[in-house]
């Protein structure tokens, strides 16, 4: 069943000005990509599989915004496309018009139904920009304060922060995403989103230590940027337990209901 969100109608999803997915776009993405998770869980379960500890918690958030980036793509009927390179940035393209698909068709080629996009210079950045998605489920108290939830538990009770993660400190035109445990299942409970993110919005790049250590260099938001994000929401799930967690004046400031 759908979940309910309370909106934010007086701060759009926009690119230069234009609001660019809808009201209807944005609750219909978020519902199909939760109802997506739930599918892919149900199937896995078939198997025997627990997709969710299979992925662990490193890899969940990703696996949340890319599920979302599918979701936008699809509800708002192509408007947006998935970055088809890897490295792309940002996640979804911007291709509204008609100049836009016919530069978009210019920078793959399809090989036995496959598409191989070509130089990776032709999709970071993309030329007509787009939007970028990031997601979290937030920080909790260390171990020796409180239990760790485990993977499938609600989280939302303990969470004392969060915060988003970029590989460069020019990330703009940012989807912020807050996910938490319900039922056992992934499920968006907030977005965020704003477009006049700046470099001290993101902190220092960590660089990869030798020998080991993060695998790619990373910039952690600072608390001024997720505070500036949070001022951005534009919807947040119909629950008590969100709202009132999420009106702390270091996030939302106040109750969105």
């Amino acid at each position: 069943m759908d979940k309910k969100y309370v909106l934010n109608h007086s701060h759009k999803i926009c690119l230069n000005e234009n609001q660019v997915i809808s009201n209807t776009e944005l609750i219909d993405s978020i519902n199909l990509a939760n109802s997506s998770i739930g599918k892919i869980d149900a199937e896995a379960k078939k198997l025997n599989i627990n997709i969710f500890e299979l992925l662990g918690m490193r890899n969940l958030s990703g696996f949340v915004g890319e599920v979302l980036v599918s979701s936008i793509e699809t509800a708002t009927g192509g408007k947006f496309v998935r970055n088809m390179h890897q490295d792309g940035y940002p996640d979804l393209m911007l291709n509204d018009t008609q100049d836009k698909k016919d530069y978009l068709r210019t920078t793959y080629v399809i090989k036995n139904n496959k598409i191989y996009p070509k130089d990776k210079a032709l999709f970071s950045p993309y030329k007509f920009g787009g939007l970028e998605v990031k997601a979290t489920c937030g920080s909790t108290p260390s171990a020796s304060k409180a239990p760790k939830p485990l993977i499938g538990e609600q989280r939302i009770s303990l969470i004392n922060s969060f915060d988003w993660k970029a590989h460069h400190r020019t990330t703009n035109n940012l989807i912020g995403v807050l996910w938490d445990f319900i039922e056992d299942i992934p499920t968006i409970v907030a977005v965020f989103y704003r477009n006049d993110l700046i470099i001290d919005d993101w902190g220092k790049i960590v660089q990869p230590k030798d020998g080991g250590g993060r695998t790619t260099s990373v910039s952690i938001m600072s608390s001024g940027g997720v505070k500036k994000m949070c001022d951005g929401w534009v919807a947040v799930i119909d629950d008590s337990q969100y709202i009132n967690k999420l009106s702390a004046e270091k996030w939302i400031g106040r109750k969105v209901k």
